[in-house]
């Protein structure tokens, strides 16, 4: 029977637990396969599939890269799976990481500027500095009592002082990408975006299903996702989107997970 949680986020991006400690939760779990579905990145996939095979559990390749439409202006993850072509991947990726450092740079300095004197050498190991990352070393370091609590949203939402963002990848070219670098694109959790006019709209550039188990998911979005994939059919998908530390629910790997078998996926 396949159990699989495709949606894990590591400490190569902003996930707090090794992928050591990740396939042992997994298998703690009970799952059969796992994806790490690191942000736009794939630097993680060739050390989880060996970790995995000593502890018996299948590491499908996984990337989850930040996009939007364009046009409607909403926020769309792809996942993909199985690429391939892992260069033109993470050719397009690269845009979007070196913006998201960059403006996590922006923030600390802002930080500093407000006499929040972080210790920026702390940071340098990530491969990419997310705010999640900050807001630790802040907690760390005595600035802020806890990850998401009065500190965090009155700097990093609500119009505070470190409450911008960056420009992400077009949505339709990130599909089509996962495609030509020989993967499986799924759209994740489109309860949470509320993108789900995307899932018809990105078929005719490669999309092959949608994330259908997610926490931000609702019943009344589940039942819209499904609907919309067995009319087009697309396959579902599921997964925890754990982070461990760095999000703010206590959603553990294989709380939700991939409940039909994809061969594409499986093999």
């Amino acid at each position: 029977m396949i159990k699989a949680d495709l949606h894990i986020h590591s400490d190569y991006s902003d996930g707090s637990d090794s992928i050591e400690k990740i396939v042992i939760m997994a298998k703690n779990a009970g799952l059969t396969h796992i994806s790490i579905t690191d942000h736009d990145m794939l630097e993680q996939n060739g050390l989880a599939e060996e970790i995995g095979e000593k502890a018996g559990i299948k590491v499908i390749s996984g990337i989850e890269i930040s996009a939007i439409d364009n046009q409607s202006r909403k926020k769309a993850h792809i996942l993909g799976y199985g690429i391939q072509d892992k260069e033109l991947a993470k050719n397009f990726c690269s845009i979007t990481r070196e913006r998201r450092n960059l403006n996590s740079l922006r923030q600390i300095e802002i930080l500093k500027a407000n006499g929040l004197d972080i210790d920026f050498d702390e940071l340098l190991w990530h491969p990419c500095i997310f705010k999640q990352h900050i807001m630790e070393s802040l907690v760390k370091n005595g600035f802020a009592s806890e990850m998401f609590g009065d500190f965090y949203h009155k700097i990093f939402k609500n119009g505070g002082i470190c409450d911008f963002d960056i420009e992400y990848a077009d949505v339709y070219q990130a599909v089509q990408t996962v495609n030509e670098a020989g993967g499986l694109a799924v759209l994740a959790h489109s309860g949470q975006q509320q993108n789900f006019e995307l899932i018809e709209k990105l078929i005719p550039y490669g999309l092959a299903g949608a994330e259908l188990y997610h926490p931000d998911n609702s019943e009344g979005d589940r039942s819209i996702i499904e609907r919309m994939c067995l009319e087009n059919g697309l396959f579902t998908t599921g997964g925890s989107d754990y982070h461990g530390i760095y999000e703010a629910g206590k959603t553990q790997i294989g709380d939700y997970f991939t409940r039909e078998y994809e061969e594409r996926l499986f093999g």
